[in-house]
């Protein structure tokens, strides 16, 4: 039997955790026959602005890894609580979910999956629509301004940017990280919340270095970097590119990702080392690289390179290595060739500052991930607000995992929000 007064539910953030958990939420009551009125609130012009620029316009959905325990290694900060999340919503449900929905996604090489159509539109077509046909009433350029709780009977009272004042019985705040997060973030606190500082996390490095310089563009399919000194130590393997500012590509955010906080309390100023040859040890390159003075004696070291770099990053390598350019491998000292051995495999740079904010799409912190019960995303010091997405204090490597977190947040957040009054701090498990 439909309840008399249909349940006041307010999404705070038109992002993926909040339209998913609108969606979910409006989809599960409508299956429970529980009256509900559900607002999502966005305060920027047009909702899913992340989506749309995620992975160069494609949008990097989720990640085709259907272990929950091997998925949560790919967060920095919220493995543990993310692990019982993902037994209840893993890339598997999303994945279905989406193509029932006539968008199949397809998966690269590297386990990173995106909508076959290649392009976030159709993860954004379908988001609006799935909300739209579920009821859900979108409100933009509409952001929380504050809340304010009352206990008997337990409620919200919403001050909206637009001056307006909202009532509702229960509130998700899912605005996201990083600057924007900053007001939810306070409206969090008073409501009870201790807040992790935010700070950046996957960055690009800013490396002014001559071995760099007008080499932008080139790509390595696999490198091994390592920050020197961090505890514990930083270190990371993967694809890089080089940048008109330095470094980037998936080896060095995933290391900036894993060190976001040490790295803040740098200044963003630390040593780094990089091995352009990936899995290939200093002995191993030196070793190679004194078969190729034996092999090729009479060739040119700057024409003749044993490795697959490109012949301006492997010029700017031996120059590094004090070795002028018509050197033969013939005239090749011991000294240089441990010295080119050297720049290969365990180059040294110092990065003098990240990305500037508006590359930034993830911050580690937010909300404490202990206050959370990740059952319900339900918040265990005042009861019927909940939080999903990056608001809280979750963050992933890139690779389709800080939208994975976002979806599972979002649709538990959902399903606990679609329950009747009289059964709140229960936990529900429907459609899962």
């Amino acid at each position: 039997m439909a309840s008399e007064t249909p349940q006041r539910i307010v999404i705070a953030g038109g992002g993926a955790a909040g339209y998913f958990a609108a969606i979910t939420c409006a989809e599960a009551c409508a299956q429970s026959d529980i009256r509900a009125e559900i607002t999502l609130i966005e305060a920027a012009p047009q909702p899913l602005a992340k989506v749309r620029i995620s992975g160069g316009g494609r949008c990097n959905v989720t990640r085709a890894c259907f272990d929950p325990r091997e998925l949560v290694k790919g967060y920095p900060r919220g493995a543990r609580e993310l692990l019982g999340a993902f037994h209840r919503w893993q890339p598997r449900d999303t994945i279905e979910w989406f193509e029932s929905r006539g968008v199949p996604l397809i998966t690269q090489p590297d386990s990173r999956m995106f909508p076959a159509a290649d392009s976030s539109q159709a993860i954004i077509d379908c988001l609006q629509h799935a909300a739209a046909r579920a009821g859900v009433k979108v409100r933009t350029k509409c952001g929380l301004a504050n809340a304010v709780a009352s206990a008997a009977p337990r409620s919200f009272n919403l001050a909206l940017s637009t001056g307006e004042t909202l009532p509702c019985d229960r509130l998700l705040i899912a605005t996201g990280g990083g600057a924007k997060s900053g007001a939810a973030l306070t409206i969090a606190e008073k409501l009870g919340h201790a807040i992790e500082p935010p700070v950046p996390s996957l960055f690009t490095f800013n490396i002014d270095d001559p071995r760099l310089r007008d080499l932008a563009g080139f790509a390595v399919p696999r490198a091994a970097t390592a920050i020197p000194g961090s505890t514990p130590k930083l270190r990371e393997t993967g694809p890089m590119i080089i940048t008109h500012w330095g470094l980037s590509g998936p080896a060095i955010l995933k290391i900036s990702a894993w060190g976001a906080r040490e790295l803040h309390a740098r200044n963003y100023h630390f040593p780094l080392t990089v091995n352009w040859l990936g899995p290939i040890t200093t002995e191993q390159a030196r070793a190679t690289l004194a078969a190729t003075r034996a092999s090729h004696a009479r060739r040119q070291i700057t024409t003749w390179n044993p490795f697959a770099l490109s012949s301006r990053l492997w010029e700017r390598l031996a120059a590094a290595a004090n070795i002028p350019s018509a050197t033969t491998w013939a005239n090749l000292s011991k000294t240089q060739l441990a010295a080119l051995a050297a720049q290969c495999t365990a180059c040294e740079f110092t990065v003098t500052g990240k990305s500037t904010n508006k590359d930034e799409f993830v911050t580690c912190g937010g909300v404490r991930l202990g206050e959370v019960d990740f059952k319900t995303m339900q918040s265990r010091v005042c009861p019927g607000l909940y939080f999903a997405g990056e608001v809280l204090d979750i963050d992933g490597i890139t690779g389709g995992y800080n939208f994975q977190a976002a979806w599972t947040t979002g649709r538990l957040a959902g399903l606990a929000m679609a329950r009747k009054r009289n059964t709140e701090g229960a936990e529900d498990h429907r459609g899962q």
